[in-house]
């Protein structure tokens, strides 16, 4: 690339880990989950640990070899080309839905600084769209600038939400998370719940992406990958957790913004105010983190000849900006597409979505640890194989606990996409001349 490698360190890989994670899903999540009360902290409980299996995943293979692409290199070298395409595809399909889902998520917070956004449609979905070309635009620049711009929403995002947690702590009713009517029977409950938690812990393998611009990548990425996914897994169950003990459930599961309707029950209609703004900058993090890999991710598929070449351009800064803005017009489309459902009901629908296209490359990746470190030569400790076969199998359940519609969808996408692999993968046309030899 035209930029220098290297631009990314141990602060940056971990604000990327930690900002992806903690972006959209903490901010409305309390109300997707409101009807499930305390199941729901035994998702976010359950979705931890398999995101530390993951994470440690993760850690074990760029460890043994950073590589530029994260999930989708990994399965491709344990398991060939065809494995390799349908994890980018379903990966690269889940970062589409999940930019747009943070992308709403940024809009209903705003809804609060702007009423028109959340009780006209239509306007939140322009206002989402706004955000979505302002921070492509931010991507096109440079990954230095985008790197940057993640350190500080990072920082702006965490300490407002830890006071508001701690402070809410002492006014916290237990109560408040007895399961609604509607929670249905408890195992089903809480595979739901952890589906959707999972949504906000996705981002384990963001630091291993980027791996052509990290500084030190043997070190940088496995230290970054269980830094940020371990900050953020205590992030959220605390956030979350206080919040659906401030709000009734019922009034919970209407709102267009949980957390600073409790900042306003804690303080008052300014920390209403304070905490959407927070919110707003958290989504507008999360979502810019996100975009680096949506430009970064496809870019390594496409050099390795398995998506088309416009995604590997560059432009003249050394960023994949025509990736970036085709990936800008699909998530356009997503938005305005499913705009007509509300903030929540979109919100909701697009997190299954998005996290089962993520669980897809998870399963790969966490057998690709074992086929890998078996492949090295070297002595692979028992310890390793079982955690990574426990991770696979916690990603085997998140998957049967999504719910028929998002697997239905998962799996209409994922087919979707085998023609494209067929055309990527055809032999080359022989000239007249090779035809006559």
């Amino acid at each position: 690339m035209n930029v220098s490698k290297g631009e990314i360190g141990l602060v940056t890989a971990t604000a990327l880990v930690l900002g992806n994670m903690i972006g959209s899903g903490v901010f409305l999540l309390p109300a997707s989950l409101a009807p499930y009360g305390g199941y729901s902290l035994v998702g976010w409980l359950i979705s931890t640990a398999g995101a530390l299996l993951l994470a440690g995943v993760f850690y074990r293979l760029a460890k043994r070899e950073p590589r530029a692409g994260g999930p989708y290199a990994y399965s491709r070298e344990a398991f060939g080309d065809c494995i390799g395409f349908l994890v980018a595809w379903s990966y690269w399909i889940s970062l589409l839905v999940g930019n747009a889902a943070i992308a709403v998520a940024a809009a209903s917070y705003l809804s609060v600084l702007i009423p028109g956004v959340g009780t006209a449609p239509l306007f939140g979905a322009l206002t989402a769209l706004a955000m979505i070309w302002v921070l492509t635009a931010v991507n096109i620049a440079g990954v230095r600038s985008a790197g940057t711009l993640q350190v500080v929403t990072t920082i702006l995002k965490v300490a407002p939400l830890l006071v508001l947690a701690l402070f809410g702590i002492v006014h916290f009713n237990p109560h408040l998370l007895a399961p609604g009517p509607d929670a249905g029977a408890p195992m089903q409950a809480i595979n739901l719940c952890v589906a959707a938690t999972l949504f906000a812990l996705t981002g384990v393998e963001c630091a291993s992406i980027p791996a052509g611009h990290v500084r030190d990548p043997e070190k940088t990425i496995p230290r970054a990958t269980l830094l940020g996914t371990a900050i953020a897994a205590v992030f959220y169950i605390l956030c979350t957790t206080v919040v659906m003990g401030l709000i009734p459930a019922a009034d919970l599961a209407k709102s267009q913004a949980p957390f600073a309707d409790a900042g306003r029950l804690l303080w008052g209609g300014w920390a209403g105010y304070l905490i959407a703004g927070v919110a707003a900058i958290s989504c507008l993090g999360a979502l810019n983190g996100w975009s680096l890999i949506l430009g970064q991710f496809p870019q390594a598929v496409a050099r390795d000849g398995l998506f088309p070449r416009v995604f590997a351009r560059e432009s003249t800064r050394g960023t994949p900006a025509s990736g970036l803005l085709i990936s800008a017009v699909l998530i356009s489309v997503m938005v305005l597409a499913n705009y007509t459902r509300g903030m929540v009901a979109m919100f909701t629908f697009m997190v299954l979505l998005s996290t089962l296209g993520s669980l897809v490359a998870y399963l790969f990746s966490a057998m690709a640890d074992v086929v890998l470190a078996y492949r090295s030569g070297r002595p692979v400790p028992v310890r390793d194989t079982i955690m990574a076969c426990a991770a696979f199998a916690f990603s085997a359940w998140a998957v049967i606990g999504a719910g028929e519609d998002a697997v239905y969808w998962n799996f209409v996408l994922l087919i979707v996409g085998i023609p494209l692999y067929v055309w990527q993968v055809r032999p080359p046309r022989r000239t007249l001349d090779e035809l006559r030899q």
